[in-house]
């Protein structure tokens, strides 16, 4: 099958020597660390949509991050054309048979077989429509009938003074709307795992699982921290982590900007860390099998917490690869709440856990305040669906009885300092 690689990109130049031309690096372009490309199962390139990725990395400066969003849509575009043996150019006149339909009738399968999110569905298409509208303008694909269908909408929206206005949006029969699931979902449509299932799952991978792949999976129950976080976490970061002036018993992690550690939106804030699990990631940063990994990493990667066994940060793709062994293991294990685990459910549990924590010993509106500084929400609004989410979920499970434990801390916080 088709595959996703990232490349580190160097641009080059062109330069008449005598009566010959000759390449060599440009040293004034700036080049692409990671820069996603797509290869076909044969080894070859996929030219036209590498050329779109660089197009939108280098002139339209999209961030690396969404083009590589961009290409992984369109890297399980050319898997499912490979599967078919489709020419992603070949517009028949039936309907039915051109690849970017029969792509779109495929996702329509995936969302109702419940292994695909109608928004990552609808993510993908609009990827592939994107990328077509940029092979059209450059010619990398003409064709006598057209691609799609197209139609205006009206979208009618209110500005910040209270008036209505309307915008005109370009859309395609291809579109899959974003049905909304049932009941409240939590940061990503994630929900959380109930306490013994946390704890099956933590045990399991206490013995079963790598030491980095089982800390950052506690990492992210016991204090909310993205992946994104935990994976740039360093060494440094532990050691100048101070005790939370008002709960004993806890440590507040600075991360955010300044500190090499990388939060979504680029917020800054304190992870609130318990002691014993700080202590447990000391005691992993100094132990021999990472020491090892140390020797082997670049001096810019040697202070990262996590290291792979070739002495490399771990990327959120390569811990994604880690989750999927982890959920296959887990299954055949009998654990059977982890056939749709994700990571980030790691946050919402935390989230959930601590806002009932939190309002059980405090107003609301302190509650809310306290939990958006302890996750690094943005947004309020992000941080009242737990509050939502516990209202529509009351006289469910309880939280776990070590989890009350970690954060007894709680009962004995200054409440009228909710900024702290």
């Amino acid at each position: 099958m088709a595959c996703l690689e990232y490349i580190n990109y160097q641009p080059w130049r062109d330069v008449a020597v005598g009566k010959s031309i000759i390449w060599e690096p440009d040293a004034i372009a700036p080049g692409v660390r990671g820069l996603p490309q797509v290869f076909w199962k044969s080894g070859e390139g996929w030219a036209e949509a590498n050329h779109w990725a660089l197009e939108k990395v280098i002139n339209q400066g999209v961030h690396l991050d969404t083009a590589k969003a961009l290409l992984k849509h369109l890297h399980a575009y050319a898997c499912f054309l490979e599967e078919n043996e489709l020419d992603w150019r070949h517009f028949p006149t039936r309907l039915a048979d051109r690849a970017v339909v029969r792509f779109r009738g495929h996702l329509v399968r995936e969302i109702e077989r419940d292994s695909l999110k109608s928004s990552t569905a609808r993510s993908r298409i609009n990827a592939v429509v994107q990328f077509y509208r940029h092979a059209a303008a450059h010619d990398f694909v003409t064709s006598t009938t057209p691609m799609w269908r197209e139609r205006t909408v009206v979208v009618r929206y209110y500005d910040t003074v209270g008036f209505q206005r309307s915008l005109l949006r370009l859309t395609t029969d291809l579109a899959i709307p974003n049905r909304a699931i049932p009941g409240v979902r939590l940061e990503d449509g994630l929900l959380p795992i109930t306490d013994s299932h946390m704890t099956e799952l933590l045990e399991f991978t206490a013995g079963k699982e790598t030491a980095e792949l089982h800390l950052m999976l506690t990492t992210g129950f016991f204090t909310g921290a993205r992946l994104g976080s935990i994976t740039t976490l360093r060494i440094e970061n532990l050691e100048h982590a101070l005790p939370d002036p008002l709960m004993k018993g806890f440590y507040l992690l600075r991360v955010g900007p300044g500190t090499n550690v990388a939060t979504k939106f680029n917020v800054e804030g304190n992870l609130l860390v318990p002691k014993a699990l700080l202590e447990e990631l000391k005691r992993y940063a100094y132990s021999t099998e990472r020491l090892k990994r140390e020797a082997r990493a670049t001096a810019a990667h040697r202070t990262l917490l996590f290291l792979t066994s070739r002495g490399k940060g771990y990327s959120v793709n390569s811990v994604g690869r880690l989750m999927t062994g982890l959920r296959r293991k887990a299954v055949r294990s009998n654990l059977r709440f982890m056939q749709h685990f994700k990571f980030h459910q790691t946050r919402a549990t935390y989230g959930t856990w601590l806002m009932k924590l939190v309002l059980g010993v405090t107003t609301a509106s302190a509650a809310v305040e306290f939990v958006k500084n302890a996750m690094l929400h943005k947004h309020e609004a992000t941080t009242f669906k737990y509050v939502k989410f516990l209202e529509d979920t009351k006289g469910k499970q309880e939280a776990a009885r070590a989890f009350h434990e970690a954060f007894t801390g709680l009962k004995r916080r200054d409440w009228d300092d909710v900024h702290a």
